[in-house]
């Protein structure tokens, strides 16, 4: 293996969901920062492909309610176009190739392949970035990584959709446990992961894994 298989995968780590004031504020995301500025930091480095999935909502989206039960519907959130949307600081991809759920596309592995081509956005109306996507499948089987790397918000739903997702596609997948949050009320799924063979690791575990490339 070598760095050209690995590929990160930052789940919503959006300024509704880190900022205090956000619009669906997860409780200490903000506190995760650091760590997330240094996962983007090496994937600069090592020149690693990231795959930097968002929230991109419409008022009539299926998980928005104004009498959200906070399972399945939460308040709006993410909504298309607003600065909740955004990627905070630390997250935001450089020049990246940006597909929204509601449009086309004609990709190819060579427009996904150029070299400028290390970060994508994959915009989704849905927890799942695979349903929430018609493009996240596309997108992966043309990066064909063997190994990829997640973290973002929230660990027991956005998270665990797309590490459950991955589990079916790729052949490994590391969660960092120190640059995941969870949402309260909802189980964690920590148990179900390691049952399907995810790993988790902490950052420092990642870091000492790149240095040996």
């Amino acid at each position: 293996m070598n760095l050209s298989d690995f590929l990160f995968w930052n789940v919503d780590t959006q300024k509704d969901f880190v900022k205090p004031k956000g619009k669906l504020y997860v409780q200490d995301a903000e506190k995760l920062k650091s760590v997330w500025s240094e996962l983007t930091r090496l994937a600069k480095h090592y020149s690693i492909r990231t795959i930097n999935t968002a929230d991109y909502h419409y008022y009539n989206s299926a998980e928005i309610d104004t009498n959200p039960d906070f399972v399945k519907t939460f308040p709006a959130h993410c909504i298309a176009n607003s600065k909740g949307a955004d990627f905070i600081k630390e997250t935001n991809p450089e020049e990246p190739v940006i597909f929204d759920w509601n449009r086309e596309y004609l990709i190819t592995p060579e427009i996904l392949n150029r070299e400028k081509c290390r970060n994508f956005i994959i915009r989704k109306d849905a927890f799942d970035a695979f349903a929430g996507s018609p493009w996240t499948d596309v997108v992966l089987r043309m990066l064909k990584p063997k190994t990829v790397v997640v973290y973002g918000v929230t660990t027991n739903i956005c998270v665990d959709y797309a590490v459950k997702g991955l589990v079916k596609r790729v052949k490994n997948v590391l969660v960092i446990h120190d640059a995941i949050k969870e949402l309260p009320g909802i189980p964690l799924p920590f148990d179900e992961w390691q049952k399907t063979g995810v790993q988790l690791i902490s950052l420092d575990s990642l870091k000492e894994m790149l240095e040996k490339f």
